[in-house]
């Protein structure tokens, strides 16, 4: 079939290249002048198929209220009169049980384990280079309360034969070395070793030239206007250049998906929220991580990509901006220096992107009500870590294929 993407970050690239090694023709339709330049640019660098959790969960509407008079706090709140977000939000506060959590986690973990798979074939299969580690995530604990309350990620964890470790101070000292300089500031971690790391600027544009070597089109720096569809059913494409006419559509823009499918009827609860990062070139390795530590104070992921360390993480709720605000720097920097003291945080390069959240964390992948239109966006922070098992399943959808895990759930329809 003719099928066209729309959206050129990590979610759009690896779903241009599934669907081309189908045998479709394949166009990707992006805004910016080429590949992962916006939320896929400079993300937090971890492929996080165990440490993957709903931010919806038990507690965290009280924790949120604590975060938000805290100096270096992971939520950040700038409320507006915007019907969306506070509606988003209330469908968020609705998946804060222990039931629910229970069943995101669970949707997750699979699409997780899934994209596990899908990466290693696709490595494989490409040889592509971005910085990658497979050497696990530490969830690091400050606090003896962190520690206990991972038990309900552990025995999510177990349901699903992800596998993991528990470690006392010692055990996350042997696993990251560096923290030997600062073992004191710690009780413990949650190690989920099939984690991997690695830069998803690098592997997106790797990937997309594999996948102009099939023959996928990109028509970049061109802005999409609208869906044409007509009876029911999706007949390509309009953009400030031309009408693009396909079979098929999917839909991966992101934080801007809703706003594409709202003129159509379908309402879509995807939400821009902002996070931040610093890319810091590494001064000595001995006091740099190995893979990627989770500071679970501060829900800040620090990472190693090749010579420089990624620190990622925050969550502002403010809309569709992305402003970098120097507080956030600030609390960034806290993080790392305070675990990882002694790095060249003066020459670090900061950064912000939107990520795609839905209600319940779960992405939405599959068909709409218009035949022919697909989605494949809400990966919230986890788009690079779903991404690979994301595009298998749109290839196996569009295609009118049976896909190799059920996607059922993750539908649309899902929302009712």
């Amino acid at each position: 079939m003719k099928v066209i993407v729309l959206g050129a970050g990590i979610v759009g690239v690896t779903s241009a290249y599934q669907l081309a090694k189908a045998g479709h023709e394949v166009t990707v339709v992006d805004r910016q002048p080429g590949p992962a330049l916006e939320t896929s640019f400079a993300n937090a660098g971890e492929v996080s198929f165990g440490y993957c959790s709903p931010w919806a969960a038990p507690g965290i509407p009280m924790k949120a209220m604590k975060w938000l008079f805290m100096k270096h706090a992971p939520l950040i709140l700038r409320p507006k009169l915007d019907m969306a977000m506070l509606s988003w939000m209330a469908r968020m506060l609705l998946n804060c049980t222990s039931e629910r959590y229970a069943i995101n986690k669970s949707r997750m973990l699979r699409l997780a384990d899934y994209s596990r798979i899908a990466l290693a074939d696709l490595r494989a299969e490409t040889g592509i280079a971005y910085d990658e580690r497979m050497q696990g995530t530490l969830q690091l604990f400050r606090t003896q309360q962190q520690l206990e309350a991972s038990a309900k990620d552990v025995k999510a964890l177990a349901a699903d034969g992800i596998p993991y470790e528990v470690l006392d101070r010692d055990g996350c000292i042997r696993f990251e070395p560096a923290l030997r300089h600062v073992r004191d500031k710690i009780v413990g971690g949650l190690l989920t070793p099939k984690d991997e790391t690695g830069d998803c600027f690098k592997f997106t544009n790797a990937l997309a030239a594999k996948a102009e070597a099939l023959g996928v089109r990109f028509a970049y720096g061109t802005m999409i206007k609208a869906l044409d569809v007509e009876a029911g059913r999706v007949r390509g494409v309009i953009t400030d250049r031309e009408r693009m006419s396909a079979e098929a559509v999917v839909v991966a823009l992101g934080s801007y998906s809703p706003l594409l499918l709202a003129p159509l009827g379908i309402r879509l609860p995807v939400y821009p929220v902002k996070g931040y990062s610093l890319t810091i070139p590494i001064a000595d390795a001995s006091r740099a991580p190995e893979s990627t530590v989770m500071d679970e104070t501060y829900k800040i992921a620090i990472t190693r990509l090749g010579d420089r360390i990624r620190v990622g993480g925050m969550a502002e709720i403010s809309g569709y901006t992305n402003d970098l605000g120097l507080a956030r720097r600030s609390t960034l920097e806290y993080s790392v220096t305070d675990l990882f003291p002694g790095g060249e945080i003066s020459k670090a390069s900061f950064w912000s992107g939107l990520r795609p959240m839905t209600p319940d964390g779960t992405p939405v992948i599959g068909p709409t009500k218009v035949a022919g239109l697909f989605l494949n966006t809400g990966h919230g922070t986890l788009g690079w870590t779903m991404s690979t098992g994301s595009a298998r399943l749109i290839g196996d959808l569009v295609g009118g294929g049976q896909p190799e895990i059920d996607a059922r759930d993750l539908a649309i329809s899902r929302y009712g």
